[in-house]
């Protein structure tokens, strides 16, 4: 199905974020067929965004994405009973990590750092990124300082940055490989496209991953 033609059917104001939302997915594909992961990082409604991304790469969106008959029998080997029923289960997902969700963590850091929540994101990426990962920041105004130190970490490791942002861009437009910069400027407005738009990115990754299973 051409899921991103159905978007902008459905949502005719993003045909001038189409060329950028092919790009964003081509990024995204390589980095999953090599083996590599995404990191998001977002403030607010953006926050919310990045875990509920992950809710749709880390398992079945639309399609079932059941674990290889090879796994499955691993599963069996190690215990016959919970194996069966753990291989009937488990979901197929695609390597993902919303740098929000760690609390411990960012409370741990914002309380030993001077200044540290401004880098709560930045140094999750400095621990979690490798060459070739991706990070996908998520920022209505383009200008959250927070995502743009994660960016500049993310950089300098060699990993590509995808951002969602707004009209205007702001600074995170200007440096990311991929700018998918909704038509719109009011905040609330701007997140109303995002949703559609990583929708859109998860069901033709889960597509190309896991499309060809019976």
């Amino acid at each position: 199905m051409d899921y991103l033609k159905q978007l902008i059917l459905r949502y005719p104001i993003l045909e001038s974020c189409k060329e950028d939302i092919e790009k964003a997915y081509c990024v995204l594909e390589r980095c999953f067929a090599s083996g590599n992961k995404l990191l998001i990082a977002g403030n607010g409604g953006s926050c919310a965004d990045s875990e509920h991304i992950v809710g749709e790469l880390m398992k079945g969106f639309k399609l079932p994405r059941k674990c290889s008959p090879e796994f499955a029998e691993k599963l069996k080997e190690i215990d016959e009973k919970r194996g069966e029923e753990i291989a009937d289960k488990l979901q197929g997902g695609l390597p993902t990590i919303a740098l929000a969700g760690h609390q411990g963590l960012n409370t741990a850091f914002i309380n030993d750092v001077e200044n540290g929540g401004l880098l709560v994101y930045a140094q999750q990426v400095y621990g979690y990124g490798k060459k070739s990962d991706v990070l996908l920041g998520i920022s209505t105004s383009g200008n959250s300082k927070n995502v743009m130190n994660a960016v500049v970490v993310a950089k300098a490791m060699d990993m590509s940055v995808i951002c969602l942002t707004g009209a205007k861009g702001g600074e995170l437009a200007g440096v990311a490989d991929v700018a998918i910069k909704v038509p719109e400027t009011e905040t609330f407005m701007i997140q109303e496209l995002h949703l559609p738009i990583y929708h859109c990115l998860c069901l033709m990754l889960e597509e190309r991953f896991f499309g060809k299973q019976e």
